[in-house]
């Protein structure tokens, strides 16, 4: 048999150092990986008619990003927040997602609208890599199969007044409510649902009004309203205008009603805008509000060491998203499983009575795409704050 050929020292010096070459290179990969920022992309509105919301939401987020990285971050990796302004446009949306998926290595994003959510659908979808909330509550994305890397931050529009329902039923059994809704996707959504609800509950529905939102002339919707006679009128799909308008002419024809709203209405500085004669306006909040001392919130009590000054519900909103996409991706990487849209998803889906430190005053758990879970406020305009009129109260 012929001898194999034995190496040269210099061939041998050589193989040796390009192997541990390899291996270094091998080595410098994994650590880059390991080390790699866990991007939070944002379509944020800043500007524009929402941005009163953005502005808020981009503060929270912020904030939640600070109080993780300074504790050292997830598994030793940073979180890193890359916002974009969209001025509530989805096209100018859809453009901020691209351009900051483009540059970056997006895990987690959130979405200024329910318009941008639906749209961008099919591109998580394709991407693959993204886990998105974001400020829409629209009930049509509360279904994982056809939005299975999304998830709202509380409950949908149909599980807010589904809250109020509940509420309403204990308080005065088989009482009359009426519905007063935008003519805008945002107010439709919950409304025929709710009306089914309502009747479950052993709660009538005698009249149901729809308006343009804004500022618009209500004088014939009161009159039709006050002949209704309903003991509860829940307001859906506006942010103030027209609610101030119809509580304020309906005490002046004598209404007795209790006036309601949902979500983007119930902000402290919202209600507090509607006047004297809203005193006791009532409504439904996933979140405590800033101020609420009336239980051990460790987490409220950070954002208020970090913010001396009141901070919104969106504000809440924005940081709880933080939160939870933080828990989510530290649930993925404690299971050894790569950061992306469908380990993201199923690692929130395992969230069970979690502890937001307060911010939700009961622990949540996720099973699908929402947390139906909230308390009814009202307001006290005397002290100019919201204080509970409820316990908290879970769909789940």
């Amino acid at each position: 048999m012929p001898k194999t050929p034995k190496l040269s020292h210099h061939r041998r010096a050589l193989l040796i150092a390009a192997g541990l070459s390899a291996s270094l290179a091998a080595v410098s990969l994994a650590n880059a990986q390991g080390n790699e920022d866990i991007v939070i992309g944002g379509s944020i509105p800043m500007t524009g008619v929402f941005a009163f919301a953005g502005v808020g939401i981009n503060a929270g987020i912020a904030d939640y990003v600070k109080i993780v990285n300074d504790a050292g971050g997830i598994k030793g990796r940073k979180l890193r927040y890359v916002p974009e302004d969209t001025g509530y446009k989805v096209d100018v949306s859809v453009a901020a997602f691209k351009k900051i998926t483009s540059q970056n290595k997006v895990n987690l994003y959130y979405g200024d609208s329910t318009g941008f959510s639906k749209t961008i659908n099919p591109e998580l979808e394709r991407n693959g890599q993204i886990l998105m909330a974001g400020a829409s509550f629209a009930t049509e994305l509360n279904d994982s199969a056809k939005y299975p890397n999304q998830f709202l931050v509380g409950p949908d529009y149909t599980e807010q007044i589904g809250i109020l329902l509940r509420h309403i039923a204990k308080e005065k059994p088989g009482a009359k409510v009426a519905f007063v809704y935008s003519d805008s996707e945002f107010g439709r959504d919950p409304i025929e649902a709710s009306e089914a609800a309502a009747k479950k509950l052993g709660l009538t529905v005698p009249v149901k009004l729809m308006t343009p939102p804004g500022s618009v002339d209500v004088s014939t919707e009161v009159i039709k309203l006050r002949r209704a006679a309903p003991d509860y009128t829940i307001f859906h799909g506006y942010i103030l205008a027209p609610i101030p308008e119809f509580v304020q002419q309906g005490k002046q024809m004598g209404m007795t009603s209790k006036w309601m709203g949902t979500f983007w209405t119930m902000d402290s500085s919202t209600v507090m805008k509607m006047g004297e004669g809203a005193d006791g306006f009532m409504g439904v909040m996933p979140y405590r509000y800033y101020y609420d001392t009336s239980a051990k919130t460790p987490m409220l009590d950070k954002i208020r060491a970090l913010r001396p000054e009141y901070q919104s519900t969106a504000y809440t909103q924005g940081f709880l998203t933080a939160m939870l996409f933080t828990e989510a991706a530290k649930r993925t990487l404690d299971a050894g499983k790569p950061l992306d849209g469908k380990n993201l998803k199923a690692s929130l889906n395992t969230i069970k009575d979690f502890d937001t430190g307060g911010l939700i005053g009961m622990p949540i758990t996720i099973k699908g795409n929402s947390i139906p879970v909230g308390r009814v406020y009202k307001a006290d305009m005397k002290a100019q704050k919201m204080v509970p009129a409820s316990d908290w109260i879970s769909l789940n």
